[in-house]
């Protein structure tokens, strides 16, 4: 059905319009929520093509598109090509938006989220510091997204032996 639509609104609006990237960039969350990788990748690809395209001076929605490439790398256990891709969104967002952006603290929970699932624990734990101290700044201290790092923080500290370290930060996501 989505496919169908794709397809309407390329002959209605051309197929380089910005609306249509989009349609891409939600065409290619659902073929990822679907375990369909190469399906998801090859719509965040051509959706990311039209945006590069149109906007050849960086914009927010190339980084969303790198972020969601990323993720479907991630989905497939391919987390150094999925590092890649939140390093390139987060210098974007940082750029278009700013450093203190939400889309960069959530660039930066990614990254760190990569990071430990690597092993690189240290290195984690420095991206989340990053994104969890935008968070508190931009959402405040009890919004879901703030908790959502501390927990995460907490898994990088008691893998690396730093069980103290863990149990603060469960306590404070409580």
């Amino acid at each position: 059905m989505q496919e169908k639509a794709l397809d309407i609104g390329r002959r209605i609006l051309g197929s380089d319009h910005d609306d249509i990237s989009r349609s891409l960039g939600n065409l290619g969350m659902l073929y990822a929520e679907q375990g369909m990788f190469a399906e998801a990748l090859a719509r965040f690809e051509e959706g990311l093509s039209i945006v590069r395209r149109n906007h050849p001076e960086r914009n927010a929605t190339e980084g969303m598109m790198l972020a969601n490439i990323g993720n479907v790398y991630g989905m497939q256990d391919k987390h150094e090509d999925a590092l890649g891709m939140y390093k390139k969104a987060l210098r974007i967002f940082r750029k278009t938006l700013g450093p203190e952006s939400v889309e960069a603290s959530n660039a930066q929970h990614l990254i760190g989220t990569a990071l430990s699932k690597q092993g690189k624990m240290d290195e984690a734990l420095e991206m989340y510091e990053g994104a969890l101290g935008i968070r508190r700044r931009a959402l405040g201290d009890e919004h879901e997204r703030v908790v959502e790092v501390l927990v995460h923080m907490g898994e990088c500290k008691e893998v690396a032996g730093d069980v103290g370290g863990a149990i603060e930060c469960f306590r404070e996501a409580q």
